[in-house]
């Protein structure tokens, strides 16, 4: 979000625009908490993670009566127009600010879990799936030498996206996704072959959307005697140093977002597609159904084999 927030904020100075920040996301819209932003603002933030911006819940955005406080505010500080970075529920108050007030917001995706489905990837994603990645790098050696089998627990409640990469890009044995039933049998007669074959570790990789770990690995006690560990990564995939991909989109995604408000195309929000950034209309957005990358998917149980 932060290399997002650079690129905004000089971008648009570098189009003649004054640029404001707002903290804390919808709830520090409604009370005001902006700042005038310049060149300087921004320096130094790039290789961090988070946002200088700082985020919070704000469940009564909803309501057009906090719509109408945040309009209010922006007409006080002559904002013409406002930059959204986040998932579902913040492109949703796009959208409302588009249908009750016709005020030019535009949305920059930001999720770690993917899933929004308009979009190949959301900024955060890629990094959180390096964070996977390394995880399962220092796993794989202490789960080797003691010959276990390790559940990685990663994030994604109703998107397995951190779950499919992290296991293609980690050599995961085993994969499990809230897209696909589970099958316990399968699964435990799976690391009984990879027992038989030689092999001295398996990683089970599990979206937090299938079950939570300890109840995977009790499931998994009754079938088989082979030693079970669970490992949850938790929010340490929501932090650290964004990846070079990462970077890169949150600039493009931010400069096309300016270039909108620029061009008055209030209610669209970016994405990228076959490694082209492009916009759309929010409500289509929102409405685009998600679907399992089964290509990804069965790449991955091909080459766990």
């Amino acid at each position: 979000m932060n290399s997002a927030i650079r690129a905004a904020v000089r971008y648009g100075i570098s189009e003649g625009m004054e640029v404001y920040g707002i903290e804390c996301g919808y709830r520090g819209l409604i009370n005001g908490y902006i700042t005038r932003m310049d060149n300087r603002s921004v320096s130094g933030i790039i290789q961090k993670g988070g946002t200088i911006l700082k985020t919070d819940r704000c469940p009564e955005f909803k309501e057009i009566e906090y719509q109408q406080k945040a309009v209010d505010v922006l007409a006080a500080y002559g904002i013409e127009g406002v930059i959204v970075i986040g998932g579902d529920g913040s492109f949703r108050g796009i959208q409302d600010m588009k249908t009750n007030f016709g005020y030019p917001f535009v949305g920059v995706p930001g999720t770690i879990d993917n899933d929004l489905a308009y979009t190949d990837f959301t900024l955060g994603f890629d990094t959180a799936v390096n964070t996977v990645l390394w995880a399962v790098n220092n796993l794989r050696d202490t789960m080797t030498s003691h010959e276990r089998v390790c559940i990685v627990e990663v994030m994604g409640r109703k998107c397995g996206d951190i779950a499919i990469y992290g296991a293609l890009a980690g050599g995961a044995e085993i994969m499990l996704v809230p897209e696909v039933q589970v099958d316990i049998a399968a699964i435990s007669k799976k690391i009984i072959q990879n027992k038989i074959k030689g092999k001295k570790s398996d990683i089970i990789m599990l979206a937090e959307g299938v079950c939570d770990a300890e109840v995977l690995r009790e499931e998994l006690k009754k079938r088989t005697s082979i030693s079970l560990r669970t490992v949850k990564l938790g929010h340490i995939q929501r932090g650290g140093t964004p990846t070079m991909a990462d970077r890169v989109l949150g600039a493009k995604f931010a400069a096309r977002a300016v270039d909108l408000l620029k061009q008055d195309k209030g209610g669209r929000v970016v994405g990228i597609k076959n490694n082209k950034i492009f916009d759309m209309e929010v409500g289509q957005a929102l409405n685009t159904p998600r679907k399992l990358n089964k290509e990804l998917y069965e790449l991955v149980n091909k080459l766990s084999q």
